[in-house]
């Protein structure tokens, strides 16, 4: 989640808390994309005696709908091993997150260059227990997942809150015991940044403020967090063969998004826990960025 992540404790206040920023300063023009299926689960030079002409700059279209993003296809194949981290030590665990981030990184960067995004890594503060971030408390009160601070563009997160819990919320270790669930929640909200580096989040922002009902706003909530799972799949397929995922870790993925998102009584901010394991599917099945437009389905697919 920006500001917050897929389990519903805490969701609704962290929402909020994502209006203090997403600014982008993009050229930005349209381009065309193909549409996501629903998920089923040189430099140039001048004649000669004359200085070399600068390539035009890139126009990106930052809209919701037809962003540059769905243009960079699919991310490549990335070595990315994982080792056995124990997800009950904060320091590996802390070492894992801070490795994979960097796996993130190599994925996405090209892909994004390549389609004329400027591209920088985000930032990590990752504790033992709790902090203070530039967007609150982490883990924020009666939560436990990391979240996506666009004002500075910095990941902050709970290694034992994420593992062990906190309070009345189960972590993730509860789901699923091995690392890969937790890394690919923080590939999650790397999904964030990359929403943010494309200008989704600046639009997504606008988008906000227009509405006019609180529902509104959770629907647009729903679509820009089940979108970073989609984004999270991606990662996560690009790394498999190194990580590694085998078939029975990669149905342990599938079960934990499948067991994350809005349950009954929570507020309806990140997707029913189907939709969320639907979207994580999409992207590791389908891989292309494209396939993660859930701006562009039914209000069904993104319930």
């Amino acid at each position: 989640m920006i500001v917050g992540g897929l389990l519903g404790l805490g969701a609704f206040v962290l929402a909020v808390l994502i209006v203090s920023a997403a600014l982008m300063d993009n050229a930005r023009g349209p381009v065309t994309t193909a549409q996501a299926d629903r998920p089923r689960g040189t430099t140039e030079t001048g004649r000669p005696g004359t200085e070399p002409q600068a390539k035009p700059a890139v126009k990106l279209d930052r809209s919701l709908k037809k962003n540059t993003l769905y243009q960079v296809g699919a991310l490549p194949r990335t070595r990315c091993p994982a080792g056995n981290a124990d997800i009950n030590s904060h320091g590996q665990l802390k070492a894992l997150i801070i490795k994979t981030g960097a796996c993130m990184g190599r994925a996405w960067k090209p892909r994004l260059e390549k389609a004329g995004i400027p591209f920088s890594p985000p930032k990590y503060a990752i504790v033992a227990r709790s902090g203070r971030g530039a967007c609150g408390d982490f883990p924020m009160r009666g939560s436990i997942v990391p979240y996506y601070c666009p004002s500075n563009t910095t990941i902050y997160a709970s290694t034992s809150a994420m593992a062990k819990g906190k309070g009345d919320a189960r972590g993730y270790g509860s789901i699923v015991s091995w690392h890969g669930g937790i890394i690919g929640m923080m590939a999650h909200e790397y999904g964030h940044h990359v929403q943010y580096l494309t200008g989704l989040s600046h639009t997504r922002q606008e988008q906000n403020n227009l509405a006019t009902s609180e529902n509104q706003r959770l629907a647009i909530s729903r679509r820009f967090e089940l979108q970073a799972n989609c984004l999270s799949g991606m990662f996560m397929r690009s790394v498999s063969s190194t990580y590694p995922i085998p078939a029975n870790r990669r149905q342990n993925l599938f079960y934990f998004f499948s067991n994350v998102g809005d349950w009954p009584g929570y507020p309806r901010d990140h997707g029913s826990p189907a939709n969320s394991g639907a979207w994580f599917r999409q992207g590791w099945q389908r891989q292309h960025a494209y396939q993660c437009n859930t701006w562009a389905v039914s209000s069904s697919s993104v319930s």
